[in-house]
């Protein structure tokens, strides 16, 4: 369908409108809980309320302009949502790119019908996988304070309201304002793991299930709207596939306060919450399930059943007073024994040994129902119980166990050591040859070097330790729950082959007359650009690995078996730049795609993207629509980082958006890699000259001398280094010296970020064009028409104009004057300055015209912002030179009693501009 211009211009014109409508609403309710809460010397300064004065703004604005910021994004995210279902109604489901209606068609237009499109999603299994890195800087009581707004937000737009009850709505948005006023906005105390960890569990046991209700029904109603019968879908099973992943409690890489014990709790946390879960959503099921056994014919195996669970049960009372409300109703009779039953497992009693126990119980209600002739309650009550059975089972989410390559090699020279191993003490230093001799010799025995009780101390310890929970766990749990063994900074085939053999030390490895193979998949991560580069000649030699060979084969059953693959987008980006390295990791998914082909292995890409741009963010479409052709298998793996977890998926109409961009967005490109030849980037032979001049260009600017005193001293890095954000150090190694290598990608894009510099989001690029234009214009013009027609560099450039139009000159200068040195001063904003206008002014050549006229929605909001951000930045700058004063005078006590300031202001910026790291 061809869509009227004049209609997409006309809603998109309402939804600014309705912006500033909703936007002028919530502010004046703020007004209102200020008056109420004595705050009256604020409400000349409320933000977008009229002209604020010009003298130094009182204490308290960067709390008043962090809660308006808060406001404003509540305010965007429910205004496109609403200007989604007003286009839906005008131009039609298929209108809006990225879900189930689009998708179906785009797949239709392939040429697919019913039976194809199927066979595509029986493929597809994406899995978003939730971490808490130090970029989210909220805390939960506030985002429980930001939903009951948001539900009231939701309930004021009903327009058949009387006046009383929008005045009742009005004085509850009031009261949640002054309640969240007067709750303490940020962390003043780090975060535990464990807090980070009841956060991720809010998301996935109480708002993802909702979530999928309405995903699955979405998906059902576009099948449906597509002509496709319902049967051969229901047929199908639980297709596409959609589960979760985390990495909290198990991710140790520099984080040395992620131990054995930890991952052990975070497993049990889990499971304690599936059970919540279930036991939540069979509760629901059972209240619907009122059918009389004076009205049904009630099979005998159902009647069993229950007398079989009101003995084994154990607790007379429970059973006794189940028996007395709902014999009369048989399907809610056993419906009330399940629940009772995952009740005791709550409370870590004995219950269900499986999920396919529960569901053995589950499948009896839904043949009883579909007997007595009532098809819709099986599909609408029963089955929707029965996927999330299948999603969340008795485990929530995967819990992946991921270190760094060089702490297990000090982890396997302990362990030679002390098993005698010549040299072994030295294993860390050995040349690969060397290393990868032994391996290959010493992983033919299934035997350890040591008694399984035997301590060796250190690294040793703590990976074998971490390994023997997993081993403990598949004892009790199975399988089911355990992600993948991920190795951070792979760099060699040994790095891989290293942890089958802290595997078989620990006993998790399985060993047959065959062979041994591993009870959990081993997972590289390729993180820098010259790793990247290197990666196939990585994952060749350990897919032809036997140990490799046949852990794939036992995890793929019967089906063709796959090998994750993780790529890093952050250490990449810090690496190189941008440019070169989002043309890195997509040259190394076209060659890794290749390698897996070559070994008849289908690749599952598992995308460590960070919540900004600078380290893989970008909408998820878009990004799908640019990966290489073939390297969409349809299972995909994702992480969600930080603060980003909260703005995608705080509420049900965003989660449920989010939810079917990723899962349609994978289907279609599935299908697209698997149905369609490949077709040659146009814009591709300008790309290794491009990556060659933007990394150099981005590398001389760090490498130039002065430049490391320069970033710390106009950027707010070293308090970042002190805030509390989250539970893990901003180092790698906990030293706080001036290495960049050795600073996290997230504080180092954060810092930039709070400074208005974006610098890893844009620098180099400029460069990079300015060398194309200058040895060959006419190839400029030539990439200029190629442009319009590549997916991967106009997803590229669109992210580097984004970061452009969230900069601000006049603030880096305002930031900067914070370098005590004039001279270091003006020689690194003369490159700088001069390196932003040159990126912006040629990609404005490139696509002829600004970027305000081309994307007026982004303008929109980044205009919106701008006025109080500015003054939050300049109370930043004055409160940065006052802390650094006294830190430098050493008066301790003075600078910890500011630090709270400093965090509010940084966490008010962060809201302002909706990212961090």
């Amino acid at each position: 369908m061809t869509e009227p211009q004049p209609t997409r211009e006309q809603l998109r014109l309402e939804g600014f409108e309705l912006i500033d409508d909703t936007l002028a609403f919530l502010i004046g309710c703020l007004g209102d809980a200020l008056k109420s809460l004595g705050e009256e010397a604020l409400l000349p300064y409320l933000p977008w309320s009229g002209t604020v004065p010009d003298q130094h703004p009182p204490e308290g604005t960067q709390q008043l302009y962090s809660i308006g910021f808060q406001l404003l994004n509540m305010v965007e995210e429910r205004v496109a949502a609403a200007i989604r279902r007003e286009r839906e109604k005008v131009i039609g489901p298929d209108s809006i790119r990225g879900l189930w209606p689009r998708a179906l068609r785009d797949m239709t237009a392939l040429g697919l019908g019913p039976k194809e499109i199927l066979e595509v999603l029986a493929d597809v299994d994406v899995q978003p996988v939730l971490t808490a890195h130090p970029t989210e800087a909220k805390r939960a009581s506030v985002r429980e304070r930001h939903r009951a707004l948001y539900e009231e937000l939701v309930r004021n737009e009903y327009p058949k309201y009387t006046d009383r009850e929008r005045h009742r709505i009005r004085e509850r948005i009031v009261t949640a304002l002054e309640t969240l006023w007067r709750t303490g906005e940020i962390h003043l105390v780090r975060p535990d793991i464990f807090r980070e960890l009841r956060d991720a569990i809010h998301y996935l046991r109480d708002l993802f299930p909702s979530a999928l209700n309405r995903l699955d029904l979405h998906f059902t109603e576009a099948w449906r709207g597509a002509g496709f019968p319902l049967e051969m879908l229901r047929a199908a099973g639980n297709i596409p596939r959609l589960s979760f992943g985390s990495w909290i409690g198990g991710d140790r890489d520099g984080h040395p306060l992620v131990t054995p014990e930890v991952t052990t709790k975070a497993l049990e946390m889990m499971r304690r919450a599936a059970f919540q879960l279930l036991k939540r959503e069979v509760d629901q099921t059972a209240g619907q399930l009122t059918l009389s056994r004076q009205l049904n014919e009630i099979p005998d195996s159902l009647e069993r059943r229950i007398d079989e669970m009101t003995f084994a049960l154990g607790e007379e009372e429970i059973a006794n007073d189940l028996h007395d409300r709902h014999h009369e109703e048989p399907w809610r009779h056993l419906c009330g024994l399940i629940a009772a039953r995952l009740q005791r497992q709550v409370h870590g009693k004995e219950g269900y040994k499986t999920p396919n126990e529960l569901d053995a119980d589950l499948e009896l209600l839904a043949n009883g129902i579909r007997g007595a002739g009532c098809a819709l309650i099986d599909e609408q009550i029963i089955r929707p119980l029965r996927q999330k059975l299948d999603i969340f089972g008795f485990h929530l989410a995967l819990l992946d166990v991921r270190q760094n390559s060089e702490f297990h090699d000090k982890a396997i020279s302990l362990l030679l050591a002390t098993a005698g191993i010549p040299e072994g003490d030295s294993y860390a230093t050995w040349p690969e040859e060397k290393r990868l001799a032994f391996l290959q010799e010493e992983l033919k025995s299934p035997r350890p070097f040591l008694h399984d009780t035997a301590r060796i101390g250190g690294e040793a310890d703590l990976v074998l330790d971490t390994y023997r929970v997993l081993v403990k766990h598949r004892a009790e749990w199975g399988d089911a729950g355990l992600g993948a063994l991920i190795v951070s900074m792979t760099r060699q085939l040994s790095d891989l082959l290293g942890v089958f053999l802290l595997a078989r030390e620990a006993g998790l490895m399985e060993h047959d007359a065959e062979g041994s193979w591993c009870a959990l998949e081993v997972v590289p991560l390729f993180e820098t650009m010259d790793d990247l580069d290197r990666s196939p000649g990585i994952l060749g030699p350990f897919l032809d690995h036997p140990i490799t060979q046949r852990t794939n084969a036992e995890r793929a059953g019967t089906g063709k078996p796959s090998q994750q693959v993780m790529l890093g987008y952050s250490d990449s980006n810090k690496d190189c730049g941008i440019l070169a390295a989002q043309w890195a990791l997509h040259r190394g998914q076209e060659a890794l795609t290749k390698t897996g082909n070559d070994h008849g292995v289908k690749l599952c890409f598992f995308h460590g993207r960070g919540g900004t741009i600078s380290r893989g963010a970008g909408p998820t479409h878009w990004f799908m629509a640019a990966l290489p052709h073939g390297a969409m298998s349809g299972e995909f793996r994702m992480t969600e980082q930080g603060e980003t977890i909260a703005q995608k998926y705080a509420n049900l109409a965003n989660a449920t958006y989010n939810l079917e961009l990723l899962l349609a967005g994978a289907a279609i490109t599935t299908a697209t890699h698997r149905h369609t030849e490949p077709k040659a980037d146009p814009a591709e032979p300008f790309l290794p000259f491009l990556a060659e001049k933007s990394q150099q260009a981005y590398q001389s600017l760090l490498r130039t001398e002065g430049f490391i005193e320069f970033y710390r001293q106009a950027t707010p890095i070293d308090a970042l280094e002190n805030s509390r954000i989250g539970s893990r150090p901003a180092r790698r190694t906990g030293k706080k010296g001036h290495s960049i290598a050795d600073l996290r990608a997230i504080p180092w894009v954060f810092s930039w970020t709070q400074a208005r510099f974006y610098l890893p989001g844009w620098f180099g690029v400029g460069s990079a064009l300015e060398a194309l234009q200058t040895t060959t214009p006419g190839e400029f013009q030539a990439l200029k028409d190629a442009l319009r027609h590549s997916t991967f560099l106009g997803y590229v450039f669109t992210n580097v104009e984004t970061n452009l139009a969230s900069a601000n000159l006049d603030l880096m200068h305002e930031y900067a004057a914070l370098v005590e040195d004039a001279a270091l001063r003006k020689k690194f904003m003369d490159l700088i300055v001069a390196e932003f206008h040159r990126t912006r002014n040629l990609l404005e050549s490139l696509y002829d015209g600004h970027l305000d006229a081309r994307r007026p929605r982004m303008a929109k909001t980044l205009a919106i912002r701008e006025a109080p951000l500015k003054t939050l930045h300049r109370q930043q700058i004055a409160i940065l030179r006052e802390w650094r004063g006294l830190v430098a005078d050493e008066k301790e006590a003075e600078a910890e009693a500011m630090f709270p300031k400093m965090l509010l202001s940084i966490n008010a910026i962060a809201s302002g501009l909706r990212t961090t790291g």
